[in-house]
């Protein structure tokens, strides 16, 4: 298939910015003072050589949560709320997330063929207003994007594909929704109304549906999670003969067959939206967060060691192994919702499985942390009783550096913090802020430096200001001891105090500031980082 191209730069720490790097930083004199002409005796100044980097402050990674509005499991807290307190509401997870050093949220905004924007497709959410097709009297994606960009994090909005209703009741619907108005496209299995992913036309529509939000919001990411076909129903059957019959052409009729063409589906859907989405919009990234196990070994020598009873393969017919092979996602996010030692399904042993299929391609893989177990009895292992579980698994993935950061479920349980298990991540893992990986295959290149930066030493702390860059989406601030820095001291986050949606920065820091340098650098929508900028500060 058609890929986006690779971009001819791949970000701050790459071969291809190595020498300026090099040459700018720890050249940049203070905007008030003569410059610095002392040699810089550090060993690590010259082009390409290694800097030695703290793994427990890695200068990129996703820190992401959940926030799931499927039966009000989130946000909004239930439906009827004002557009009022709602915002209040989301505004809430969003500081908090803030707060515990995350930078991305996962926010749902089609749990059941619903909508939480006015589309010209489908009908309102009944879990905005609890009337399905009701207005809220305002767009809470709209509100949803610009609050969370105003607190620097990224937002990705959470479709799921083919889920009508958490019921089989038709006349609950919004009369003029396309699963009313299209009752032969609605299957009804495991007491809920699903839309059938075998028929085109439910395919098309969940593309424009997404493609809608592409199109007018500034959404940073698109993202499934683990549902495609439903998880399997003992004794049930998912009732597509009659689609079978007349879309399934070329597959033989034969369990097997039938198997093949529903991935085959799974899979159209999927690589259409990568294709269509990048043309619209280059930098947003489409990712999939599936049930963790691809195939156990003991159904394919290729798949993990575990032994768990569903597999996305053959369950889900969802080859999620295949759309990282062939790039269909920028990142996969597997549900690794086991803990470490599990008999069944260990994280130990399918972190690596993952990294193992990433390895040599564009894609970003992130893991889904299972923060909803933590602390909670009965448990599925006494290992979720230890506060320091979770912390482990972060401490685990540094064994592979394919592992660019995690995903929590969900924001409640972040909330609930049971154990005190975030407030250990956060001081293990999360001390310093971190930037999103870049993003590859954008078109374009880093932004051009910050303009002039000062950095002025005053009673509320030091004040760092410098000028705005065309096409910056983010600044970075280090704050690096000494009169000089060079670019080790921003090769991992030891040094990175802050990264903001505007340019100004105030940094409460005390002990030794009026010896410090502060460097300044802007991030594009592909977190491409410019050449730095510095100033020491001044009294």
């Amino acid at each position: 298939m058609l890929r986006r191209p690779r971009a001819l730069l791949a970000g701050l720490g790459g071969l291809a910015g190595a020498a300026l790097l090099a040459s700018l930083l720890g050249a940049c004199p203070a905007t008030s003072a003569a410059p610095d002409t002392r040699p810089d005796t550090r060993p690590d100044t010259r082009p390409g050589a290694a800097c030695t980097t703290d793994p427990a402050r890695p200068l990129r990674q996703v820190r992401g949560e959940w926030i799931a509005s499927v039966a009000n499991i989130d946000w909004p807290s239930r439906p009827g709320l004002s557009a009022a307190q709602q915002r209040a509401e989301l505004v809430r997870w969003y500081d908090e997330a803030a707060a515990r050093g995350l930078n991305t949220v996962v926010l749902q905004v089609r749990p059941t063929a619903d909508t939480f924007w006015p589309s010209r497709l489908e009908p309102w959410s009944r879990y905005l207003s609890g009337t399905p097709g009701e207005d809220p009297g305002y767009d809470p994606l709209a509100f949803a994007v610009r609050a969370a960009h105003a607190r620097g994090l990224e937002l990705h909005a959470w479709f799921n594909p083919y889920r009508v209703a958490m019921d089989t009741n038709r006349a609950a619907l919004a009369p003029d929704s396309p699963a009313a108005r299209h009752p032969e496209w609605v299957r009804e299995y495991g007491g809920k109304l699903y839309y059938d992913p075998g028929v085109p036309q439910v395919r098309e529509l969940t593309t424009r549906v997404i493609l809608e939000v592409v199109r007018r919001y500034d959404v940073d990411g698109i993202h499934f999670d683990d549902y495609f076909y439903p998880y399997p129903v003992a004794g049930q059957d998912f009732p597509d003969d009659a689609t079978f019959a007349e879309h399934g052409a070329g597959f033989a009729d034969t369990p097997e067959g039938r198997a093949d063409w529903r991935r085959h589906n799974t899979d159209l859907l999927v690589e259409g939206l990568d294709r269509r989405i990048h043309a619209i919009a280059p930098h947003v990234l489409f990712g999939v967060s599936p049930f963790a196990v691809w195939r156990n070994q003991a159904t394919d020598p290729e798949g993990s060691a575990t032994t768990a009873g569903a597999e996305t393969y053959d369950d889900l017919y969802a080859d999620t192994r295949r759309w990282v092979r062939e790039e269909w996602v920028d990142y996969i996010a597997p549900q690794v919702y086991w803990n470490i030692g599990f008999a069944a399904a260990d994280y130990a042993a399918l972190v690596p499985w993952w990294a193992d299929v990433v390895r040599g391609t564009d894609v970003q893989l992130q893991i889904g942390q299972a923060t909803y177990k933590q602390g909670v009895e009965p448990a599925q292992s006494p290992a979720w009783l230890d506060a320091r579980e979770m912390s482990r698994h972060l401490t685990f993935n540094r064994q592979h550096p394919e592992v660019v950061g995690d995903l929590y479920f969900s924001a409640k349980d972040v909330r609930a913090n049971r154990l005190g298990h975030m407030d250990v991540v956060q001081a293990d893992h999360y001390s310093r802020p971190a930037l999103l990986p870049v993003t590859q295959g954008v078109p374009g290149r880093a932004p051009r430096p910050v303009g002039r930066v000062e950095a002025e030493d005053t009673a509320d702390g030091v004040a760092v200001r410098w000028r705005a860059v065309p096409g910056a989406e983010r600044y970075a601030v280090y704050r690096v001891p000494g009169r000089r820095a060079d670019r080790c001291d921003l090769a991992d986050a030891t040094h990175l105090v802050g990264v903001v949606t505007r340019p100004g920065f105030r940094d409460d820091h005390t002990s030794g500031r009026r010896g410090s340098t502060y460097v300044v650098t802007a991030l594009d929508e592909a977190h491409r980082q410019s050449a730095p900028r510095a100033a020491r500060v001044r009294p």
